[in-house]
């Protein structure tokens, strides 16, 4: 596939995320204008784009979608339900046309006849109710009249690196109504200096059209951030037939339309015309009132880059900061003013040009919000619920391999809310509740973390029904106590459903433990809270990124571990008699009692102990707990590398980071020790 077809691809997906977003705004506000002209674009983008980069089937398919909107923008259709429905269905369709490498050619071949069939029942079961009230052919177009415009189309250089013909947007112009095109040549270069993907000309119009100002713009849509585009209406008439307007319109390349003439000339016949019209005499007042200018910043305010060249990018950046270690550490050990000077300098550039490329890698979380959106809706007319999803802090921005791990697991929670949590409208209305029910999902920062809540007001998790599930598979004692919380932990492991029969959405036996492992991998967290007949919140805490963080680097014995500053509130120095005499690991410090955890006798390291220790404050939900270390070795920007397969089971581990001397240090996960030495000690 050649680089175009490549961007096209990407550019289709693109416009197809828009366009469910569109569709389900619109299935809300049905008599909205202007969702309307936007899945009309949307539908005219795919269409240019398919018909020029070679996806005939797509510009072919769109077009008749195209045909259904345009009629709705017309008031001869108006959006029904199965117009959003079968346009949602085309999506996907398009979806399969983009994907598809020959292997379900007739697969898809089907499905357009069905969705082509259903899209002619619009077209010819609506149309005759839609007309307006003035007699109108069943086929005849709904216009106000001919308007002359003058249009001016200035191509960046780059227009053809992106598949643009120029002479396309041309002949589609042309084909809008009676036309003067004037181009203009004086920019090419000599043949040394000549790009051959590179776009040197420049045009100017007078077309007389019947399609109204929109259809002219619509030509534009696909390239829009690729030249510069004035519009301009200069007649409300065909000026063409109009007596001395002739040699007005003489083509002299590289010398522009005489527009003060034309327009003038122009309104001036109009003003004769309609001279019973006391207005249309100060024509040319007014029609000032009409001239609308469309123009777009020469600047590039945004480009589109490969995933892959921003990894690559973050792999240098993550080398350069490994290296700038290195660097800090010899300059350490040379005691050279101006040596330290540089490192300090260079040291302060990396750092923020580690920031600035972090910023790419951030994607926001509305990226995933149009397909939760697409799947609530579809999912509750399968299995008969009404359901709203409601989609707060959607801006919250994730690192992008992160939005890539969280994507699947919240498909599967959202799965759960909808066929296990939200209960039918009869069973609702019963309990006293709105028939419709509510899913939300709501993202935003907290401290160095993303917090991800998806919460239901459905019938909430029945705690007993879990813990006799429990015991059926032996997962537990009958004599064991347990908490709510362990209690709802237990969904979490593999194979546990509380599902009586499975069906196509959920309760298969397998999901719960998948979403806690897949969250794991990315070095996040899950957590589960319900409440009986009012609902279920499951919260999902990620780290902001998976590649560097700025660390505190500790020392126990002779190996070197690296601790999040984010997870980081104060730093005490303790005498190690202090630790030793302390009750069940809870020590007194400026008179506050803090719980503690002693990682050299945790990590089973022996050796001499430190007359005087380091005992590191960290947060852990609302607590604070101490972690103890031999001493503190000071700030440190680690760059997270994973552990090999020999390691990846230790969870209170998140990466590994490579020293400036060419040592490893381990990087804490500060919570994961907490939690799995909490269990330990506790059993």
């Amino acid at each position: 596939m050649d680089n175009f077809q490549s961007k096209f691809l990407e550019e289709a997906g693109d416009l197809i995320n828009q366009l469910e977003q569109a569709l389900l705004t619109l299935e809300q506000d049905t008599q909205n204008p202007e969702l309307v002209d936007s899945i009309f674009r949307i539908m005219h983008s795919l269409k240019g784009g398919g018909g020029m980069f070679g996806f005939e089937n797509i510009s072919n398919y769109t077009h008749k979608m195209e045909n259904m909107y345009d009629l709705v923008r017309q008031k001869k259709l108006k959006v029904t339900r199965e117009m959003l429905d079968v346009t949602f269905e085309s999506a996907d369709h398009i979806t399969s046309m983009l994907n598809d490498d020959g292997s379900k050619a007739a697969e898809i071949a089907a499905n357009e006849a069905i969705l082509n069939k259903r899209i002619d029942a619009i077209l010819n079961g609506d149309a005759e109710e839609e007309l307006p009230a003035v007699a109108v052919a069943a086929n005849e177009q709904v216009a106000d009249g001919v308007h002359t415009f003058y249009i001016k189309v200035k191509p960046y250089e780059r227009i053809q690196q992106n598949g643009t013909n120029p002479f396309f947007l041309i002949d589609e112009l042309s084909g809008l109504g009676k036309n003067k095109v004037n181009i203009f040549y004086s920019s090419i270069p000599d043949f040394e200096n000549f790009v051959f993907d590179e776009t040197y000309i420049w045009w100017e119009m007078i077309l007389a059209t019947d399609k109204g100002e929109d259809a002219i713009r619509d030509v534009f849509i696909f390239v829009e951030d690729d030249c510069e585009v004035n519009i301009q209406k200069i007649a409300d008439a065909d000026i063409f037939p109009m007596e001395g307007i002739d040699p007005l319109l003489v083509c002299r390349h590289d010398f522009p339309f005489d527009l003060d003439k034309i327009k003038s000339l122009a309104q001036a016949i109009t003003a004769l015309e309609k001279a019973k019209q006391e207005q249309a005499a100060k024509e040319t007042d007014a029609g000032d009132e009409h001239i609308k200018k469309f123009t777009k910043e020469s600047s590039i305010s945004g480009i589109r880059v490969a995933s892959e060249k921003i990894d690559q990018l973050m792999n240098l950046v993550s080398e350069l900061i490994t290296t700038q270690a290195g660097l800090n550490l010899y300059a350490d050990n040379h005691k050279d003013n101006e040596l330290t000077r540089i490192t300090e300098s260079l040291e302060n550039i990396s750092r923020q040009l580690r920031d600035t490329a972090f910023s790419i890698t951030l994607i926001p979380i509305d990226y995933l919000v149009v397909r939760f959106r697409r799947l609530v809706r579809d999912l509750s007319r399968e299995v008969g619920k009404e359901i709203e999803f409601d989609a707060r802090g959607a801006e919250t921005e994730l690192d992008k391999t992160l939005i890539e791990g969280i994507s699947e697991p919240l498909m599967h929670i959202l799965r759960n809310s909808i066929d296990h949590g939200i209960e039918t409208a009869e069973e609702r209305t019963a309990k006293g509740k709105p028939a419709q029910g509510k899913i939300i999902l709501q993202a935003y920062y907290s401290g160095s973390q993303v917090v991800i809540a998806v919460t239901d007001d459905g019938r909430g998790m029945n705690l007993e029904k879990i813990r006799n599930k429990a015991l059926d598979r032996g997962l537990i004692n009958a004599d064991e106590q347990l908490s709510e919380k362990e209690i709802l932990d237990l969904i979490f492991l593999p194979g546990f459903s509380t599902s009586e029969k499975v069906t196509n959405i959920s309760g298969r036996g397998v999901g719960m433990d998948v979403v806690k492992r897949k969250i794991s991998d990315i070095r996040g967290t899950v957590s589960v809270s319900t409440e009986k007949d009012e609902g279920t919140t499951i919260t999902i805490k990620l780290p902001l990124t998976l590649s560097i963080i700025d660390g505190m680097l500790v020392r126990i014995a002779n190996t070197d571990y690296i601790i999040p500053l984010s997870v980081i509130d104060t730093i005490f120095a303790v005498e190690h008699t202090k630790i030793e005499k302390s009750f069940n690991n809870i020590i007194n410090i400026e008179g506050v009692q803090y719980p503690f955890y002693y990682l050299r006798d945790e990590f089973g390291i022996e050796g001499e102990k430190p007359e005087r220790e380091e005992i590191i404050m960290v947060k852990y939900d609302d607590k604070k707990i101490g972690i103890v270390v031999d001493h503190i070795t000071g700030e440190y920007q680690a760059v997270l590398k994973p552990l090999g397969k020999l390691y990846r089971q230790e969870d209170v581990f998140s990466g590994a980071s490579i020293l400036g001397d060419g040592t490893v240090a381990l990087v804490l996960d500060t919570h994961k020790v907490i939690n799995q030495f909490t269990k330990y000690n506790d059993n």
